[in-house]
């Protein structure tokens, strides 16, 4: 996708924040420094649009970002920060359900998981949500390139098991070091904009 304006339009906690040009919307969704930051600005060619922290936890918001006025991309808070409290939890659940389940021109949610690590619960739960809200799951699994060739096979078995992906589902190698997995995940973004039939 040839890029050329790119602006984060709003930084939303509730539902009447979001924004209301009716653009077609793809969230991204995963644990805390799972890399949905560091995957975002690499899409969009920017170094720190999205802002990337050390410290876990730090989105608190849903972001959009706008792309030449076409789609957004959304960036959702991650999940499964143990210093948390069950207020922030709580007020985190009441966030992303609101949107999942009730935003018209949100199109598909991708979960990100670390390719490092077997899929925790959290992101179980959350492949259950995206199934639910959504025909097909699509799971982008990151910082491959902090994996030895022997281990990915074995890694991205687990992730399918784990998560129990169907034939209708996608995994995606993804890393921010190189290219792999960029033009994959928009490659897919633009299809779904087309209304064409994603192949698992």
């Amino acid at each position: 996708m040839n890029i050329h304006n790119v602006s984060l339009t709003i930084s939303a906690v509730r539902p009447n924040q979001y924004p209301t040009t009716g653009y077609m919307e793809f969230a991204f969704a995963g644990r805390s420094n799972v890399g949905k930051s560091s995957l975002i600005n690499k899409l969009l060619n920017r170094k720190s649009l999205a802002r990337v922290s050390g410290t876990p936890g730090k989105t608190a918001t849903i972001n959009f970002y706008n792309i030449d006025d076409t789609i957004y991309l959304v960036d959702l808070p991650g999940y499964g920060y143990a210093q948390r409290s069950k207020t922030e939890i709580e007020k985190w659940g009441k966030m992303m359900e609101d949107y999942l389940s009730s935003r018209e021109p949100l199109v598909q949610t991708i979960l990100l998981v670390d390719s490092r690590h077997k899929p925790t619960k959290d992101d179980i739960t959350m492949a259950e949500w995206i199934r639910h809200y959504h025909d097909r799951l699509i799971v982008v699994a990151t910082k491959t390139d902090k994996l030895k060739k022997s281990e990915t096979e074995k890694n991205f078995a687990l992730i399918w098991e784990t998560l129990e992906m169907g034939e209708d589902d996608i995994l995606v190698p993804f890393s921010v070091k190189d290219d792999e997995g960029k033009y994959t995940v928009w490659d897919m973004i633009e299809m779904m904009r087309a209304g064409e039939q994603l192949l698992g």
